[in-house]
């Protein structure tokens, strides 16, 4: 009796239905895994906050000085071996951080969300508790990894949001413009680019793109990259929008036209022209207005102001930098993000 030779599990062919259940499978245990990773987080933040606070109470109460950390330290990694963030380091951090941070209710509801990792460059590079808490809800709400989150205190990101000068409030409907407006910000930081003060438009655009990435994390959650020197052809004539966006949540194209000096009332009447372009020839029925954002290299707000009165089209002006606002000197006593991360990762894992 001859036997019939083995087939491959993998070629077999699986019954109907099989592929979506499976599909459906991976993606509930997918969603365990994710939810036990979350769940050991915030019972880790936690017990670290316990902690900070053990120790700060027990310094007011009993008049225990510093060295008490350090022996905590070393009898804690007697006791626990294999378990990591029991450095002096570590424990010194943990009471900053029940410190910073005095409402357990907040730790477990908002902060517990978030890795030790981030917990720390909260607590090393903001001292306002609000814009503390502020970064720490945007990071949540967007998923942002350290060091995106570096970055974004680095450059204060929410300090600068919402202060373009706009008329969104006499174009948009509510609350189409409230979010359109917080959209915005004022100045956008380009010093990441790599070019001189005396760039052109052409130049900076030419920057851009190549840093497309690092442009899209500094213009926002939600901008999505259409083109640049976009081609559009009104009553037979050929013209270029410097560069265009479509904002997720806004629901809308953005316009983002760069000028190399100051800014003038004229730019608006070109950038208005774009606008109604694009809601004629681009825009579909789903689509909200187009919004424009006029990006000069200085402005006198009171003139923008006065400008963009009489426009009819949604319009934001802004100002950019292409270097950072820090002196040089003052830069290079800075230490980097790598840096940084490194000492925090060197706290947290001793």
């Amino acid at each position: 009796m001859n036997e019939q030779p083995d087939i491959p599990i993998a070629l077999i062919e699986p019954p109907s239905g099989y592929a979506a259940w499976l599909t459906e499978l991976k993606t509930r245990i997918h969603t365990a895994q994710q939810r036990a990773a979350l769940a050991v987080n915030r019972e880790l933040v936690l017990l670290y906050w316990q902690i900070g606070r053990d120790i700060l109470e027990r310094q007011a109460k009993q008049g225990w000085g510093a060295k008490v950390i350090e022996r905590l330290a070393h009898d804690l990694r007697t006791a626990f071996p294999d378990m990591k963030g029991f450095s002096r380091a570590n424990l010194m951090y943990m009471r900053a951080f029940a410190e910073a941070w005095p409402d357990a209710e907040i730790v477990q509801q908002a902060v517990g969300q978030l890795p030790w990792g981030h917990s720390l460059v909260l607590l090393t590079k903001l001292k306002d508790p609000a814009m503390r808490l502020a970064y720490a809800q945007r990071a949540i709400q967007y998923g942002w990894s350290r060091n995106v989150l570096n970055i974004h205190i680095e450059t204060r990101l929410l300090e600068r949001e919402g202060q373009a000068v706009t008329n969104f409030e006499a174009q948009l409907s509510a609350p189409q413009s409230d979010l359109a407006r917080n959209t915005l910000k004022d100045p956008y930081l380009f010093d990441f680019l790599g070019v001189g003060k005396e760039a052109d438009e052409r130049e900076i655009e030419s920057a851009i793109v190549q840093h497309i990435t690092r442009f899209l994390l500094e213009l926002g959650a939600g901008f999505a990259f259409v083109g640049r020197q976009v081609p559009i052809e009104v009553g037979g004539d050929d013209f270029f929008i410097d560069l265009l966006f479509y904002h997720l949540k806004l629901r809308c194209y953005v316009v983002v036209e760069l000028k190399a000096g100051a800014f003038k009332p004229e730019h608006t009447g070109q950038l208005n022209f774009y606008l109604s372009a694009v809601d004629s020839l681009m825009k579909s029925e789903q689509d909200n207005p187009t919004i424009g954002l006029l990006l000069c290299k200085s402005q006198n707000r009171v003139v923008a102001e006065y400008a963009l009165r009489d426009s009819n089209k949604p319009i934001g002006v802004a100002e950019y930098q292409l270097v950072a606002a820090l002196p040089a000197e003052l830069q290079a006593s800075l230490p980097s993000i790598e840096l940084i991360e490194q000492e925090l990762g060197r706290g947290a894992d001793a």
